[in-house]
């Protein structure tokens, strides 16, 4: 496939759309007055015109040069998309053995897509780019382009998907991003990109937001209402997850803002967003978590809270979430027993509770027909009769005397343990 192949278009397109077409009707008007030409030659004529003048615009090819005079050309291999762009040759003409791939012509004589393969190219993204207005998709991922972002780039009036992915870009978020209009796929994720987020990412059809594994700080900011997968992870975006910021999300089907220094406790009516399936909120700096019953209509189905700072029991309100199999509070101040709702629950089947301050027996449902089904694992704290034959107690648990500090010494001595003291 030629991705700026030629096209064969009909009298009634050529009418349309190209830019001769009135000046050219007039010759051909005044021709046909004068002489006795048939409508066949006529229409034949015309095909031939229309197909000659088939060529790219002008500015799209510039823009397109300077794109790759931008890019060090010891790391354009030969065999790579931006060695076949020969511009000797115009991008829309056929047949070729040049522009290969790396653009595509899908109508109007327009670039409308525009995408590298994941060679290594290093070098910058030339502000021309937005001389590309008939772009809809933009994908320059797993590259090694570095510098800022331009600006130009968000003013492109028919984008849709934009995926800068694992490059090196640097600065901040330009600030016109939250008014793009056809933005709906953004992923900027795995880059330097720094400063605070835009504090109104307001576009109503971005559905995608990944902006993971960069060095933004401060608050999270007001979200795209729309969003239905939003990824934040590996930053430093700090406060507390605030109402403002997700109430609107009526969307939103998968979160992950792990790895960042999110602080407070985490709020209930966050796991209660009506479409809501996954939640990733681990390694962060939570001290409490509230959950609540949720409605019917409930999807969730995977929660990891673990690696924080999170106080507490362990709440039997997480088994009426109907659908949920993933549970990890691995690594938490929690306390308490373990209830014997969780060996009930049968859709249960990964469950991470190792790294807390748990105390008493297990339920033995648990040791039984779940044990072949639920991974995990309840090492790490102060179970007893926790069999190590089980995969969920094959860690080792805490020492008697951790147990008695975290319980400020008042911690139940077991009754084998009683009565061995008053044989002493």
């Amino acid at each position: 496939m030629y991705p700026c192949a030629n096209k064969t278009y009909s009298f009634p397109h050529y009418y349309i759309h190209h830019p001769l077409h009135s000046i050219f009707l007039t010759i051909m008007a005044s021709i046909a007055e004068s002489v006795s030409v048939s409508l066949f030659f006529l229409l034949h004529l015309l095909s031939i015109t229309a197909t000659v003048a088939q060529t790219t615009y002008p500015s799209d090819v510039s823009a397109l040069k300077a794109i790759k005079v931008a890019i060090d050309p010891t790391t354009i291999p030969d065999y790579s998309c931006l060695a076949t762009w020969d511009f000797t040759y115009d991008p829309y003409t056929t047949p070729s053995s040049h522009f290969l791939c790396g653009c595509a012509c899908v109508y109007d004589y327009r670039i409308n897509m525009l995408y590298f393969d994941a060679i290594g190219y290093v070098g910058t993204l030339s502000p021309l780019v937005s001389e590309l207005t008939g772009l809809e998709s933009i994908d320059l991922s797993n590259n090694k382009f570095s510098g800022p972002i331009p600006t130009s780039l968000f003013s492109l009036p028919n984008l849709i998907s934009l995926n800068l992915r694992n490059n090196s870009f640097s600065g901040t978020i330009p600030p016109i991003i939250p008014i793009l209009g056809t933005l709906q796929i953004l992923d900027l994720s795995s880059n330097l990109l720094s400063g605070p987020l835009p504090q109104t990412l307001s576009s109503r059809i971005l559905i995608h937001l990944d902006l993971s594994f960069n060095n933004f700080r401060g608050p999270i900011p007001k979200l795209p209402r729309n969003v239905r997968e939003l990824a934040l992870k590996s930053n430093y975006l700090s406060g507390i997850l605030p109402e403002t910021s997700f109430s609107e999300l009526v969307q939103l089907e998968a979160v992950d803002l792990s790895d960042n220094l999110l602080t407070g406790t985490i709020p209930g009516w966050f796991f209660l967003q009506p479409f809501l399936q996954r939640v990733n909120l681990s390694n962060n700096r939570f001290t409490g978590m509230e959950i609540l019953k949720p409605n019917n209509s409930n999807f969730l189905d995977t929660i990891d809270a673990g690696y924080n700072k999170i106080n507490g029991y362990l709440s039997t309100n997480f088994t009426v979430y109907h659908m949920l199999s993933s549970l990890s509070l691995r690594y938490n101040k929690l306390k308490g027993s373990i209830p014997k709702e969780f060996s009930r629950k049968t859709t249960l089947r990964t469950f991470f509770l190792d790294g807390n301050y748990l105390k008493g027996k297990p339920s033995k449902d648990f040791f039984s027909w779940k044990s072949s089904i639920v991974s995990g694992s309840f090492g790490d704290n102060f179970l007893k009769r926790c069999p190590k034959s089980s995969k969920l107690c094959s860690k080792s648990q805490k020492s008697s005397s951790i147990c008695r500090n975290a319980y400020d010494g008042k911690v139940k001595v077991h009754t084998k343990q009683r009565t061995a003291n008053k044989l002493k």
